[in-house]
């Protein structure tokens, strides 16, 4: 990103909340994303993610706060605003009765293409997002990976500035989901701000800045380095056998976090109030069989653990 487009706010979002009834989604949300950015919204199912997406689009009026997206203040500029983004649902929303060209071109016929706008569009599309091949197929007949690009494809038909995907990677296999970040690096370096929700956490740290989000309350919010170097606990790496028994007797200290087996090892979440972890855990009396113990570089998913703890 040039400095200009640094400075360039896409979304700017104050004290957002939103209530159902009794519960709240969204609890007192700032947001603020430049242009030109891949922004994620990290957290389990129900953490108020596509909530907020909701809000941000103007489909759903917040109960309390304010925002504005491009410039437009929402939601008194919501139908305004639909034709400057993208919008790709967590569940398929095109029709599944109709083929792959017929989506888009109904897509196209929705945002106003005319009839020569339309077919230039279309082809573009059908090249970038490999749909050539499968551009008579009904959608409903379409695997997983071939519904994502063709839901992408007709996100973009109006070549948005900013676009919105919530979850967009939940149904598809690994190869897929891979090409499609790729896809999606294509849009960003184009000039298209995007927006997308996952609970994938490498997906998570593919995004210029993330927001975490637990129970509709923001718990974090950088780009993934920045969290992973500032994770105010260090992670301890042990290999050794009978590491069942080791976790569960580790998890009583006062000084662990958290610990998980991963494969044959664990990854214990020391307090950083332990000013030399490794010197720490050779004079513990609950060792049992392990063999060796070593500070690690924290992953996201350490961050997305210390930041979501046992916090009201």
């Amino acid at each position: 990103m040039s400095a200009s487009s640094a400075a360039t706010i896409a979304v700017d979002a104050k004290g957002i909340s939103k209530k159902f009834g009794d519960f709240t989604a969204v609890n007192n949300l700032d947001l603020s994303i430049e242009e030109g950015t891949i922004y994620g919204f990290l957290g389990p199912n129900g953490c108020g993610k596509t909530t907020t997406m909701r809000m941000l689009t103007g489909l759903l009026t917040p109960t309390n706060g304010s925002i504005e997206v491009l410039g437009l203040t929402l939601p008194k500029h919501a139908e305004e605003l639909r034709f400057r983004i993208g919008y790709m649902t967590q569940t398929f929303s095109l029709y599944k009765d109709l083929t792959v060209e017929e989506n888009l071109k109904f897509v196209c016929d929705i945002y106003g293409l005319n009839s020569r706008e339309r077919k230039t569009r279309m082809t573009d599309l059908v090249d970038r997002y490999n749909l050539g091949d499968i551009a008579d197929r009904f959608s409903g007949k379409l695997s997983g990976g071939q519904r994502q690009r063709l839901a992408l494809a007709a996100a973009v038909v109006q070549k948005p500035k900013l676009l919105f995907l919530d979850e967009p990677t939940s149904a598809v296999d690994p190869e897929s989901r891979r090409d499609f970040w790729e896809q999606l690096f294509d849009l960003s370096d184009a000039g298209t701000s995007i927006v997308v929700s996952t609970h994938f956490m490498d997906e998570a740290e593919r995004c210029h800045k993330i927001a975490i989000l637990d129970a509709g309350v923001k718990r974090a919010d950088d780009s993934p380095t920045v969290l992973m170097d500032n994770l105010g606990a260090a992670v301890l790496q042990i290999d050794g056998n009978n590491l069942r028994q080791l976790r569960e007797d580790l998890i009583k200290l006062p000084e662990v976090v958290s610990a998980a087996q991963i494969g044959s090892r664990l990854r214990v979440l020391v307090s950083q109030d332990v000013a030399d972890p490794e010197k720490w855990f050779s004079k513990l009396t609950v060792k049992h069989a392990a063999t060796h113990a070593e500070v690690v570089r924290p992953n996201l998913e350490d961050v997305f653990v210390i930041k979501t703890r046992k916090q009201g």
